[in-house]
């Protein structure tokens, strides 16, 4: 039967997938807080991983747009921040999955930017109010191609560094996250049925700051290729 929608059903969000012709549709977008400890620090805040648990926030599929793309700087902020991230994408379901089988249910990895109206954050923590206006807007989930694992295999550690205009302003290793991969997907998964095409953000390391129209961002993970985002 056909459905008569009131007005047209977006279309779907695919990411494209390296080395393919196929594309990866994308569900939910799932972001971890605060999974390095340096960038926990110059966030103002500390974590004990002995008798803390991963957090989480979640950005609309709608919010992707593919590495190479030029946005505008976005309104109601005067203090728009990079964050670069290593994306794992979800292939299989998954519920309570056990650390020692998590690995099973990842399709491949990606370079990612989580752009972050940071003003409009901090208003939010400090009123305890919720992050979306900070977190969860337009143009904010940047991704490259995702790789697949089958090409690179588990990927536990490796560079990950972010540059604006040729200047290095973050660089560590996939490994200093806090809650490796792993165990965010473990813990996650306590909490949702993981569906194929979810996309789990995983943290960024120390270096965060601004970026203002005209400012050039290229970032690397090693092994995974790069990611560019042009601001107007």
């Amino acid at each position: 039967m056909t459905v008569d929608f009131v007005f047209p059903a977006n279309p779907v969000v695919s990411v494209d997938i390296a080395h393919s012709e196929q594309r990866f549709p994308v569900n939910r977008i799932f972001c971890v807080g605060r999974n390095y400890l340096a960038h926990a620090i110059e966030m103002g805040s500390t974590v004990d991983k002995s008798n803390m648990e991963p957090f989480y926030f979640l950005k609309d599929n709608s919010a992707l747009v593919a590495s190479g793309t030029s946005i505008a700087y976005p309104p109601k902020t005067s203090n728009y921040h990079y964050e670069m991230e290593l994306v794992v994408a979800i292939g299989s379901a998954g519920f309570n999955v056990a650390e020692n089988a998590a690995d099973d249910i990842v399709f491949g990895y990606a370079c990612g930017l989580d752009m972050t109206r940071r003003d409009l954050q901090q208003k939010g923590k400090d009123g305890g109010k919720p992050w979306d206006l900070g977190k969860n807007f337009e143009q904010s989930a940047v991704i490259s191609s995702i790789v697949p694992k089958s090409e690179v295999g588990i990927v536990t550690e490796g560079a990950i560094e972010l540059r604006v205009n040729g200047e290095t302003k973050q660089s560590s290793d996939v490994n200093m996250m806090i809650w490796n991969v792993r165990e965010v997907i473990a813990h996650l998964s306590q909490f949702y049925h993981l569906q194929p095409g979810d996309l789990i953000y995983t943290g960024t390391p120390e270096g965060v700051g601004p970026v203002v129209p005209g400012d050039k961002i290229e970032g690397s993970i090693e092994k995974l290729g790069s990611i560019e985002l042009a601001i107007q």
